[in-house]
C-alpha cells in the first residue's frame, strides 16, 4: 500500500511539474518582448506595427480589434515606419484607429521611428500624442497619382491599341493614349477631393485650422524636430519614450507590459512549395494596369 501511495505522489508530483515547465515556457514564448507578453496580469499596452508601403488595410486592422474588449488592454501604440499607400487603404485604417478611441476608450499614441510620411501620418493624426525622433521623415500631407503610358512603344512596334467605352470617362487613364484636357480636369477633382480629407483629418487630429494645415499640405516633408515646432507631432523621444508616454496616459504604473503580434517565418520549403503572394510588400495591385490613386511619399 505505501508503495502504490508512493507511486501516485510521484506520478502527480511529476504532472505538476510537466504543467509547470509547459506553462513558463507558454509565458517565455509570448512574452519574448521583454514586457511580459500576451499571458502578463495588470494592464498591458499593445503594440501595432505599421511597415512598409501600405496596400492591405486588413493584417493592421485585425490587429487593432484583437484586444479592443479586452479591459486590461487600454492602451495601443502605434509603431509607424512607413512612407503611406493606397487612399482608401489609409482611411480604413484611420477610421478604424477613431473607433476605437471613441467607442471602446481606447488610449492611441503614435511612434514614428525612421518614416512617418502622408497615408503612414494620415493614419497617425487620430492618436492622442506622437512621438518621433530628431530626424524622423514626417508629413508629405497630399495625393498622388501615377501609372505608365506606354502609347509610343505601341507606336513604335506598329500596334494599336482597340477600345470599346460606354462613357467619355470610361477609359480614363488608359496606358495606351494621352489623357484629354477633360479628362485631366476629371481626374484632378478626384484628387482635390481625397486632398481635402487629408487636411481635414490633420486639422482635426492636430486641433489646427484647416488653412493652417493647407499650408504646410504641399506635399513635402520635414524633419521630426521640425515637424514638432509645427505642431504635426507633439513630443521628441525614442520607442521607450513612447511605451512610457503612452503608459502614463492610460494610467499604468510601473514597467508597462507589451502584447506585440508574432511576425510569420518563412522557411526556404515555404518559398518552394507554399503560396508566397501574401508576403509581396508591394502585394498584386502594383502588376495592375489601374491607376492607383495613394496617400504616399516618393
Amino acid at each position: 500500500m505505501r508503495n502504490r501511495v508512493l507511486f501516485w505522489l510521484l506520478l502527480g508530483g511529476g504532472a505538476f511539474i510537466l504543467l509547470a515547465v509547459v506553462a513558463l515556457s507558454l509565458l517565455l514564448a509570448y512574452g519574448g518582448d521583454g514586457g511580459g507578453g500576451e499571458f502578463a496580469f495588470g494592464n498591458r499596452i499593445q503594440v501595432v506595427d505599421i511597415e512598409g508601403e501600405l496596400v492591405d488595410s486588413r493584417p493592421i486592422i485585425e490587429q487593432l480589434k484583437r484586444y479592443e474588449d479586452t479591459k486590461s488592454v487600454p492602451a495601443i501604440l502605434l509603431n509607424v515606419d512607413s512612407p503611406g499607400g493606397g487612399v482608401a487603404v489609409s482611411q480604413e485604417i484611420y477610421t478604424e484607429i477613431k473607433r476605437l478611441q471613441e467607442k471602446k476608450n481606447k488610449i492611441v499614441v503614435a511612434y514614428m521611428s525612421s518614416v512617418g510620411a502622408s497615408g503612414a501620418y494620415y493614419v497617425s493624426c487620430p492618436a492622442k500624442k506622437i512621438v518621433a525622433n530628431p530626424g524622423t521623415i514626417v508629413g508629405s500631407i497630399g495625393v498622388i497619382a501615377e501609372w505608365v503610358n506606354y502609347g509610343n512603344l505601341l507606336a513604335w512596334a506598329k500596334l494599336k491599341d482597340v477600345t470599346f467605352k460606354t462613357g467619355e470617362f470610361k477609359d480614363t487613364g488608359s496606358q495606351t493614349r494621352e489623357l484629354t484636357d477633360r479628362e485631366k480636369v476629371y481626374f484632378q477633382g478626384l484628387i482635390d477631393e481625397m486632398y481635402a480629407d487629408f487636411v481635414q483629418a490633420v486639422a482635426e487630429g492636430r486641433k489646427m485650422d484647416v488653412e493652417a494645415v493647407r499650408a504646410l499640405a504641399d506635399g513635402r516633408v520635414f524633419t521630426g524636430r521640425d515637424a514638432r515646432e509645427k505642431k504635426l507631432i507633439d513630443e521628441i523621444g525614442n520607442f521607450q519614450d513612447a511605451v512610457d508616454l503612452t503608459a502614463s496616459l492610460a494610467g499604468i504604473t510601473g514597467k508597462p507590459s507589451l502584447l506585440r503580434a508574432t511576425r510569420q517565418r518563412v522557411t526556404l520549403i515555404d518559398l518552394l512549395t507554399g503560396d508566397v503572394s501574401s508576403l509581396n510588400p508591394f502585394g498584386s495591385q502594383t502588376l495592375k494596369s489601374q491607376v492607383r490613386f495613394q496617400y504616399l511619399w516618393k
